[in-house]
């Protein structure tokens, strides 16, 4: 029995990221309730020679998901299907925002191991783009994935795991959005856990000597470098049975730490050197005390990201963390006209076997470096940009998909080994592209 559905897209949408710093009009905006909506405008698309491109909650600072055909937007079907006690696993729709997956699990007990700082993501995007937070014996997100179905192109659905089409599970763990339309994931989860977090000042030559040690004392290290100085701020966080608490101050970090900061650094557009003065005296007056938090899990993992801005990240492996670091320093320090917004901010990763992983086969570090908009105004940062992509690629680095970079196929095929592989999986299951779009193109052509 052919049931037909009836889609009805919106025109003039204008869709935008999260930083405001990509957008795009697609001709027509969906947002489907049930995979019988999807495959109808798939059939539309082909029909009209149209490509379509799936978002998330629309966080990727580049144009990985923009589109001026289709957009289906995956927010509606956002439903959790099942809780395994026994195994520890949830199955979700892929629309469905992590900040909601968080609360639900939450009540059954159960919590991610692991998560990045924002959860207003799409379980869906988050794997699609390799999303990572830090700690060396913890992988990337989609590492948490067991098991996922695909929608592809011709209509089909596909159950992914370790067991069943186990290669196409290992390309579809990290997507980009090229292989189809991911329906639903399957996370392992852990018991829930509060953590207790503990910031400390100190410097970047005392952490990168003692690095081994910090990673081994802290199961979620990572550190805040203060560029155009010494200063670091470093945050240990794990698991505890205390009681939560918190030393945060409300008017501290937003009176001054929002509002001042963005000030300062709008002045600063007009006079750059005072960006060393900034990071400075914002590492003095915000980070040189020690800050305990104790809270549930996920409390911690998310921070607000309040600004606007421009990023880029890098995963370079472990062992090259002090050299890269001390380059970007040095690079700094020779050219006094180059400036460089705090923080930038260093984070671990465990290998894992995931063929677009960063990740892919060797622990990693990853090295965020940040420009911010203040009130929306664009600060030169092509000469940092450049700079800190030369250093990454001397080193082995792989960029983080969500992020913007400037690579194109023939940087992928040296930094991926499975590349190639990944590339006959996207062929096979969307032989017209569909899925692809400009971001894509650079990537694949």
């Amino acid at each position: 029995l052919l049931v037909s559905v009836q889609v009805h897209g919106q025109g003039g949408v204008k869709f935008q990221n999260w930083a405001k710093t990509y957008g795009s009009s697609p001709e027509l905006y969906f947002q489907p309730t049930s995979v019988e909506e999807i495959r109808e405008i798939l059939d539309m698309a082909r029909q009209r020679d149209k490509r379509v491109k799936v978002v998330g909650g629309g966080h990727s600072p580049s144009d990985i998901a923009c589109t001026d055909d289709f957009m289906i937007q995956m927010g509606k079907m956002n439903r959790v299907l099942k809780v395994d006690k026994e195994k520890q696993q949830v199955t979700v729709e892929g629309g469905i925002f992590l900040s909601d997956l968080n609360v639900e699990l939450n009540k059954h007990g159960l919590a991610l191991a692991n998560l990045g700082a924002v959860s207003e993501v799409a379980a869906a995007g988050v794997i699609g783009t390799g999303t990572h937070n830090t700690g060396i014996k913890h992988g990337i997100l989609p590492t948490q994935v067991v098991a996922l179905t695909l929608l592809t192109a011709s209509g089909e659905i596909l159950e992914c795991s370790e067991s069943i089409n186990a290669d196409i599970f290992q390309a579809a763990r990290l997507h980009l959005g090229c292989l189809g339309i991911v329906l639903t994931v399957t996370f392992q989860c852990v018991p829930q856990f509060h953590l207790h977090e503990v910031a400390f000042p100190s410097t970047l030559t005392e952490v990168l000597d003692h690095l081994e040690d910090h990673l081994k004392r802290s199961q979620y290290f990572r550190f805040l470098w203060f560029p155009h100085s010494e200063n670091v701020s470093v945050i240990y966080q794990d698991p505890t049975n205390k009681p939560p608490s918190s030393s945060a101050n409300w008017l501290w970090d937003y009176a001054v730490g929002y509002y001042l900061l963005e000030f300062l650094l709008w002045i600063s557009t007009f006079v750059p050197s005072l960006v060393r003065w900034i990071n400075r005296f914002f590492f003095w007056l915000l980070f040189s005390s020690r800050v305990e938090n104790i809270a549930i899990s996920y409390k911690i993992f998310n921070y607000e990201c309040r600004f606007k801005q421009h990023v880029q990240d890098w995963a370079i492996p472990i062992e090259k963390t002090k050299e890269a670091l001390l380059e970007l320093k040095a690079a700094l320090e020779n050219n006094p006209k180059m400036v460089a917004h705090y923080p930038v901010e260093v984070r671990f990763a465990r290998g894992d076997e995931i063929w677009l992983s960063p990740c892919f086969q060797r622990d990693s570090c990853y090295m965020n470096i940040i420009m911010y908009r203040p009130y929306g105004k664009n600060v030169p940062r092509l000469n940092y940009w450049l700079t800190y992509e030369g250093i990454m690629k001397k080193h082995g680095g792989r960029p983080h998909w969500a992020k913007a970079h400037s690579c194109t196929r023939k940087d992928f095929e040296k930094m991926y080994p499975a590349f190639p592989k990944f590339c006959s999986i996207r062929e096979k299951l969307d032989p017209t592209g569909i899925f692809l779009n400009t971001y894509l193109e650079k990537v694949f052509y």
